[in-house]
């Protein structure tokens, strides 16, 4: 996406926010000054950080669900991002037997494995209808599984007008009518899992219709709703042009919604213009200040690896924990 298109559908945006720059300002401060404590030398704490290191399941390739969890195990972590490809299902099932359910409540249980949130990820700008309303339909089975299995989340995307990948980027991502069809199904997802209780988590990422921290605020304030929060990914910000502010955009994105982010994806990013791909710590995102920052405003949000091999885990686990491990006291 051009930086002119981005910028025109943003100026409604910034006028709505103008009323609360002088709290945005403070926020941004904080973050700055939580960030520039994370850059510095200083030696480990004493006292590990609540932050908590956690894992997508289907990072794993063994088979069957119980080896991954296995997996999870033998890496030391106990934390993880479920989706139902990982139990032979589809990732959007239209129907989850209740003995599938029995069956993933007990082998994590037995394990002492949390599941952290269930993948719900569709086109929710598609621009068919129907497309979105099955989408909808299915969001409901996996919000009633969440609620049988105890799962407090469900993460998910607010998608793009392409009709055949729901993270490639559409010029029509900026029209008004693919606002208006993305927080439709949003606010319609809202209401339909309402009754499960379910928090459901959208990710900013530059392909998407809500493809910036302020976009995200946007919707967050249009919706208004308690259940609908925020997946954060440091890696998934940056527009073309945007590296040399890299810094500037973290802060700014925790400061407009910090606050509302119940989960972060741990992933790297080599070139701006695009979603990270690589895995955490083999790019280019400033880690230091991605860490301290969720340490601040997001400290009890699980941080799940993702976009890497199984043979990457350890190394990965091992450079999240070496930055957890020298952010300040809190």
């Amino acid at each position: 996406m051009s930086r002119s298109s981005r910028h025109s559908p943003e100026r409604a945006t910034r006028r709505d926010f103008l009323r609360t720059a002088t709290a945005v300002g403070a926020g941004i401060a904080l973050a700055r000054t939580a960030a520039a404590n994370a850059a510095d030398p200083a030696p480990p704490t004493t006292r590990p950080s609540p932050l908590r290191i956690g894992v997508f399941l289907s990072t794993f390739t063994e088979n069957p669900f119980e080896a991954k969890l296995d997996a999870v195990k033998a890496n030391g972590l106990d934390c993880i991002q479920f989706s139902t490809d990982c139990v032979g299902l589809p990732p959007m099932p239209d129907r989850i037997d209740p003995e599938m359910i029995a069956r993933i409540r007990a082998e994590c249980a037995a394990r002492g494995i949390e599941i952290a949130s269930i993948q719900g990820t569709f086109n929710m700008c598609h621009p068919d209808a129907d497309y979105r309303a099955g989408g909808l339909r299915r969001l409901g089975v996996l919000a009633a599984a969440a609620q049988q299995l105890g799962v407090p989340r469900i993460h998910l995307c607010t998608g793009t007008r392409d009709r055949i990948s729901m993270w490639r980027r559409h010029p029509a991502n900026n029209t008004p009518e693919a606002w208006q069809d993305m927080a439709a199904t949003v606010r319609e997802a809202v209401e339909l899992t309402r009754p499960t209780g379910v928090t459901l988590a959208f990710e900013p990422e530059v392909n998407n219709v809500v493809d910036s921290a302020w976009k995200a605020r946007r919707l967050l304030d249009e919706i208004n709703s308690p259940r609908l929060k925020v997946t954060m990914d440091g890696s998934n910000l940056f527009h073309a042009g945007e590296f040399p502010r890299m810094a500037q955009i973290l802060d700014e994105s925790f400061a407009l919604v910090g606050k509302d982010v119940v989960m972060a994806h741990a992933k790297d990013v080599s070139h701006d213009g695009d979603a990270g791909h690589e895995p955490a710590g083999h790019g280019k995102l400033d880690y230091p200040r991605y860490v301290a920052l969720l340490h601040r405003y997001a400290p009890n949000a699980p941080l799940l690896l993702h976009g890497l091999s199984e043979q990457q885990v350890p190394d990965c686990v091992a450079f999240l924990r070496a930055k957890i491990e020298r952010l300040p006291k809190r």
